[in-house]
């Protein structure tokens, strides 16, 4: 596989929670991230403000602006794409994926790695909070209303059956609130799985799901929150468990391994939240470690 050159992209949207600080997650540059993966800076991309009232059509906060906001977020994932690079995308919350799932939508078929501590599949009457980042996967896949889920007249941004869930661990949460269930077609390895069967094995199972032949390719959603709780406390909705820097590094060497992951984007680190950052450090350490890998 050829070396990959590498363009960060700095998406800093809190449109998607009723909190602000995960903003702040571009910090990681600051950290050395782009010098150690041999980066261009491909820009920052402009942040409308925030509502704190719930759109009252969808029950979503920031629906519209984050309908807005999407295909610009996708425009510039493009480019980054049309110049043969490999986006990193640095947000923010995980409503950002709509964009570069959007971006991927416009030129075919494309799956998605989706490590998450949440599935993120509620339904907007049962998220408390309406915070579209609880509820990201099921846009993308097409579960939501049509605002968010059929951008540009193109839903579902990738189909279910192409989409693996990958290390959840908020079940009680989701049994708490209603959540909808992930649809059967779509993957799930959640951490219970991870833990019977090993990272290897169920890394290795995903990657297997994402290359099969008919998909062009596949991004990446990383959301600090799957790694364990106690090494990355700097998260707004913390879940005891998760997984160890060492998990988190097999997962990413060996889904990137693959020449047909096309981009990652990374969610929610909070640097406000980080006391001594040691989390940010760590984080920096698998991403630039995974990524310089291939």
């Amino acid at each position: 596989m050829p070396k990959r050159r590498y363009a960060i992209l700095e998406a800093p949207s809190a449109l998607g929670l009723s909190t602000d600080g995960v903003e702040g997650l571009p910090a990681l540059l600051e950290l050395g991230l782009a010098e150690r993966i041999g980066a261009r800076h491909a820009g920052r991309l402009a942040v409308p403000p925030k509502d704190a009232t719930p759109d009252p059509e969808t029950l979503i906060l920031n629906a519209k602006t984050i309908a807005a906001w999407s295909p610009r977020l996708a425009d510039a994932v493009e480019a980054i794409l049309d110049a043969g690079e490999f986006p990193v995308v640095l947000g923010g919350d995980c409503t950002i994926l709509l964009g570069p799932m959007l971006a991927l939508r416009r030129r075919g078929r494309y799956g998605l790695f989706f490590i998450d501590g949440h599935a993120d599949f509620f339904q907007p009457e049962a998220e408390p909070n309406g915070e579209g980042a609880s509820m990201d996967l099921a846009l993308v896949t097409g579960y939501g209303p049509a605002l968010l889920t059929d951008l540009e007249g193109r839903g579902p941004l990738v189909r279910p059956e192409d989409a693996v869930a990958f290390a959840f661990r908020d079940h009680e949460e989701q049994a708490e609130f209603g959540s909808q269930p992930l649809p059967p077609e779509l993957r799930a390895y959640d951490l219970h799985y991870i833990r019977r069967h090993g990272i290897d094995r169920a890394a290795s199972a995903a990657l297997d799901h994402l290359t099969r032949p008919g998909l062009d390719g596949f991004f990446i959603h990383l959301d600090a929150d799957c790694l364990d709780d106690a090494v990355m406390p700097a998260v707004d909705f913390r879940v005891p468990d998760g997984l160890s820097w060492d998990e988190l590094m097999t997962a990413l060497e060996i889904i990137l391994t693959s020449e047909r992951a096309v981009g990652l984007e990374v969610t929610i680190y909070n640097p406000s939240l980080d006391e001594d950052g040691s989390a940010g450090r760590g984080l920096v350490e698998v991403l630039a470690g995974a990524l310089a890998a291939v």
